[in-house]
């Protein structure tokens, strides 16, 4: 695993290979630890993302992986003070992203008010544009996470 400092907190990333989703029996993941607050690490996630997926699905995919994920990491760092682990797992015909942060209470899906602005959409999206996804509670906080349907370019 290499580290990078970012904006207030540091973002870590891990690329691993193993038996699972890939159509040659192999999948591969990106793993990062962004600091609590760091909205400036949600370029670099993105960009990661985008690398990561450069030959999996259509691009139009892939730009939806990278809204969903950065809606995901928004809300994780936003509305959270312990920062948050991204994982995206890319295999032949699927790609799971989860956000991890460490506050247990649960998102909640609403349809937003007209004035509300760009606020409260996120989930919404996540929804809407994702082939599945979810929540579970997981240690001491949860798991928002999102899959999409596709595979190799």
């Amino acid at each position: 695993m290499t580290g990078r400092q970012g904006g207030a907190g540091s973002v870590t990333d891990g690329r691993r290979r193993g038996p699972g989703a890939g159509g040659d029996g192999r999948r591969i993941q990106l793993r990062r630890r962004l600091g609590s607050s760091d909205l400036p690490a949600i370029t670099e996630v993105r960009r990661s993302l985008r690398e990561l997926l450069r030959h999996w699905g259509s691009p139009a995919a892939a730009e939806v992986a990278e809204l969903l994920t950065s809606e995901l990491v928004t809300n994780a760092l936003v509305h959270t003070a312990d920062g948050a682990v991204i994982t995206a797992t890319v295999g032949s015909d699927r790609l799971r992203v989860e956000v991890r942060d460490f506050m247990s209470a649960l998102p909640r899906l609403h349809a937003p008010d007209a004035d509300d602005g760009t606020h409260g959409r996120g989930l919404v999206l996540v929804q809407t544009l994702s082939d599945a996804w979810g929540v579970h509670a997981h240690g001491m906080g949860k798991v928002v996470w999102f899959e999409l349907n596709g595979g190799p370019a």
